[in-house]
């Protein structure tokens, strides 16, 4: 099929990815009457052809890419070749995600000034606030249908949430409920209510969680000025004289090199291929890679503290029945230094299937230990732990020495070392997890480790100085005016809340900026 804009039109926006960020900001500058084209690395798969199956689904849409991993967390020995569980697909890991949209709080923005000088870690305040984003944060809630928001109702309590709400009230935890989805709980945006039937990380068959894949997407192309090209994944940016970009080269599904001309680039690959493709394609000019004046590319790599807790109790939980994740206990998200820990995080109800349970239980495990363990399965509850880690200069993204991918690019090495205040605060999310489902009687209960990261944030962090990061308040970059990062690796700090709604809301709000410069011929 003929491509809608020629490879030659300078005058489009080029948008690298499709997911929380890509997906939006394409969407909302086509709409706004600009002209974008979209790359998407991955196949355009749509509501029917996701797969109530999770290791069929997982080879569906997950991103396969050839990665390389170093550093002391468990991962690095786990899952050396998939330090990162996201979706190469339009809609990204949209597709994947559980739907928790939660609103940073407003000490977040400002960790360096709130925590202070953490030693070992490379803290710096947002160079926004809440209030900044406030506005943002209202129009992505109505936009995604967040329930909880808007009048919109929470989502159903399944029985996983009873017993943690249940447990969570035992504990005296007074921040416990169905949580703010962004999944239907009630037709809304032409899509239907939530019918539970549970494989949200594959894909929702019902259409009932919002996707950039079918919630977004295709309002840009109904304006007529979004085209989205799939199997299309970019090797490089190019740049002129002056040090603006010109273009990028993508290979298509046959591995074939297009040039495609651009007026505006715009980055959102994620926190592990955004800063590879900026490395990659360093030049004369830029022979650290692109936008990196500051030698911070790449760096700061964050994946939240996580971890999960499962417990086995005497009657059957059925955990597996419902949204995979709708339900809440935020009472430990504040910051407390109390606890041995600055920042705080998030308990969230969780159910995996037997067969990714089997895997992601204790990686590598057998016995009878581990065998009772998955003999209990239908009288299981589960919760994910997740908190904000802190960033470190030396945890990152660089390119492989040796290792070349099927286009002969060097492959990302994404390097993560625990930061003594991430072991603290997940020693103490242990246990007061585990004190959560004691409460209520269970016979057993099993902390497992952090699965392969879903969170993958920084790389590419927003910044007051130049010195001090890779973009502006905008998402901008600092060194070049018309090459933007529109995703998470743009993320200063991760806080404790799972990153999406506020992902979509730095869209929003980066459209908005770029369609005004671009009127003003600014970019």
């Amino acid at each position: 099929m003929a491509n809608k804009y020629d490879l030659t039109d300078d005058s489009v926006v080029v948008v690298i990815g499709s997911g929380a960020g890509g997906g939006m900001v394409g969407t909302e500058l086509a709409l706004k009457g600009i002209d974008v084209v979209m790359l998407e690395a991955g196949g355009r798969h749509e509501i029917d052809d996701f797969q109530n199956d999770e290791w069929g689904s997982f080879g569906q849409i997950s991103w396969l890419d050839k990665r390389t991993t170093s550093g002391n967390w468990r991962i690095a020995k786990d899952f050396a070749g998939l330090p990162s569980w996201i979706v190469k697909a339009v809609g990204g890991s949209t597709i994947h995600w559980a739907g928790a949209s939660l609103r940073f709080q407003d000490h977040e923005w400002k960790a360096l000034t709130n925590y202070g000088a953490v030693a070992g870690a490379n803290l710096l305040d947002w160079p926004i606030t809440g209030k900044d984003l406030a506005p943002w944060y209202d129009k992505a809630e109505n936009r995604m249908g967040v329930t909880r928001t808007n009048g919109i109702p929470g989502l159903p309590g399944n029985n996983n949430f009873k017993v943690f709400e249940a447990g969570a009230k035992k504990m005296g935890y007074t921040e416990c409920h169905t949580g703010n989805m962004a999944i239907n709980s009630e037709p809304r945006d032409g899509r239907g209510a939530c019918q539970q039937i549970g494989f949200c990380f594959q894909g929702c068959k019902s259409g009932a969680k919002w996707s950039t894949l079918y919630s977004e997407i295709p309002k840009g192309e109904a304006s007529g000025k979004l085209e989205v090209r799939p199997n299309s994944q970019v090797l490089r940016i190019e740049h002129d004289k002056t040090g603006k970009v010109t273009g990028v080269v993508y290979a298509d599904k046959d591995g074939n090199q297009h040039l495609q001309k651009a007026r505006v680039v715009c980055v959102a690959g994620n926190s592990i291929e955004s800063p590879r493709l900026l490395l990659n394609s360093a030049s004369s000019m830029f022979s650290d890679g692109l936008a990196n004046s500051s030698g911070q590319v790449g760096k700061n790599y964050m994946r939240h503290m996580t971890g999960s807790i499962y417990a086995i109790f005497d009657k059957p939980v059925h955990m597996y029945r419902g949204t995979t994740m709708a339900g809440i206990i935020q009472d430990e998200s504040r910051h407390d230094p109390s606890r041995g820990f600055v920042g705080g995080y998030e308990m969230e109800t969780l159910s995996i299937g037997l067969p990714f349970m089997a895997a992601f239980l204790d990686p590598g495990a057998w016995g009878r230990e581990f065998s009772t363990a998955m003999d209990g399965y239908d009288r299981m509850a589960g919760m994910w732990l997740v908190g904000e880690d802190m960033p470190q200069e030396q945890n990152g993204v660089t390119l492989h020495a040796t290792e070349k991918d099927q286009f002969g690019l060097p492959v990302p090495n994404v390097h993560f070392d625990d930061h003594p205040n991430d072991i603290a605060m997940r020693n103490h999310a242990y246990k007061q997890g585990a004190a959560v489902y004691d409460a209520v009687g269970a016979v057993r209960t099993m902390p497992t480790p952090p699965y392969p990261s879903t969170h993958n944030l920084g790389t590419n962090r927003m910044s007051a100085k130049a010195r001090d990061g890779v973009v502006n308040q905008w998402g901008q970059t600092h060194d070049i005016d018309n090459l933007f990062i529109s995703d998470g690796s743009q993320f200063t700090t991760g806080a404790a809340e799972n990153p999406t709604l506020t992902i979509v809301a730095l869209a929003m709000r980066q459209a908005d900026y770029i369609a005004k410069q671009m009127g003003k011929g600014s970019i």
